[in-house]
């Protein structure tokens, strides 16, 4: 018998893989956040489908997604990832990333950790929506604009609402599975 799931994976083996196991699922590990917002941020203006499929590259050409190392990149590593094939060459985008990577390192500083940070928007727990379609899902949120300007205010780029929300739903933040997915029960029970 087939899984009833959200019906945007389609028939996308990596899209399938990825909402079966990873969207919606809390993240409290800094570099699986770092990872999120990283990739969400690429992901504007493109299909989610188009970042799955060069996830692997970007996690070589940004060494695994470790914040630490992002932050020290020469211009000379910069000028290599604008040569990448493998993965979105934007030059804002890429540029983006390697100071978010330094504001990331400053808020751990500030919190203990990016995880104590980010879960204080939704006083810690998962928020659990109802959609009964992919139509009743926001794009973004009060919660994501208030996100969004603060991590403006700490110097982020590349995270307006939209993304910030995008993020929310990949980190577990919000559980955005549709009430007949067969993840949305098992993620209300984590």
């Amino acid at each position: 018998m087939d899984l009833l799931r959200c019906p945007w994976p389609a028939n996308h083996k990596l899209a399938i893989e990825y909402h079966d196991h990873e969207w919606g699922v809390p993240v409290h590990d800094d570099y699986k956040h770092y990872e999120f917002l990283l990739l969400d941020a690429f992901q504007a203006g493109l299909s989610w489908n188009t970042i799955l499929n060069k996830r692997e590259n970007f996690r070589k050409a940004f060494n695994h997604f470790d914040f630490e190392k992002i932050a020290g990149y020469s211009e000379k590593k910069i000028t290599q990832l604008l040569n990448d094939v493998g993965i979105i060459r934007n030059h804002l985008k890429i540029r983006a990333t390697v100071s978010n990577a330094a504001c990331f390192i400053k808020v751990r500083k500030e919190f203990g950790s990016f995880d104590h940070y980010i879960w204080r928007f939704t006083d810690g727990k998962s928020i659990i929506n109802r959609y009964k379609s992919l139509t009743d899902i926001p794009p973004k949120t009060p919660l994501s604009d208030a996100m969004s300007k603060d991590l403006q205010k700490r110097g982020f780029r590349f995270v307006g609402s939209t993304i910030c929300y995008a993020y929310m739903q990949a980190a577990g933040l919000v559980n955005d599975h549709l009430i007949d997915c067969f993840r949305y029960q098992q993620l209300v029970k984590l």
